[in-house]
């Protein structure tokens, strides 16, 4: 059985792998960083204008990374950022940015929708609730770990 299993990690980790070059090629595809069109995906998924915090948290990418990616943005006109409390701001796109989220980010959206759309209902279902279990143990796990290096 623990064979079986660490074949299916193997698998689970090939599998995820590939997902992500697949993404980066169609970032490079589109004539993006990958930051940058997990940025305008984020925009066209949550919608525009979208909390800075959010951006972050949603694209799965550290702090650093979307401010570099945001001010690089921002040089090209792409977006803005609009402050909103003493400590929060926001995303904005421009209007030649929400053009470029469409062709770009758009596009991925779409052709996942196609995907999607193809599969039975239950198995979208399936799949994204063993996502959500898997990702919910993970986090469980990560946890503990966080909790014995600080006993240490």
């Amino acid at each position: 059985m623990e064979t079986s299993r660490h074949d299916a990690l193997n698998r689970f980790n090939y599998l995820l792998g590939e997902t992500d070059a697949l993404y980066h090629e169609l970032a490079n595809r589109l004539g993006l960083s990958d930051s940058a069109l997990r940025i305008l995906y984020t925009l066209c998924d949550q919608g525009d204008p979208c909390a800075l915090q959010e951006i972050c948290r949603r694209s799965g990418l550290n702090k650093q990374t979307v401010n570099s990616a945001l001010r690089k943005l921002e040089q090209e006109g792409v977006l803005y950022l609009q402050s909103t409390g003493p400590r929060t701001k926001q995303v904005c796109l421009t209007g030649s940015g929400r053009a470029l989220a469409r062709r770009t980010a758009g596009r991925i959206i779409q052709m996942e929708n196609t995907v999607l759309a193809a599969w039975d209902v239950r198995d979208v279902k399936a799949y994204l609730a063993y996502t959500e279990r898997f990702l919910g143990d993970m986090r469980q796990q990560a946890a503990a770990l966080a909790a014995e290096e600080e006993a240490l």
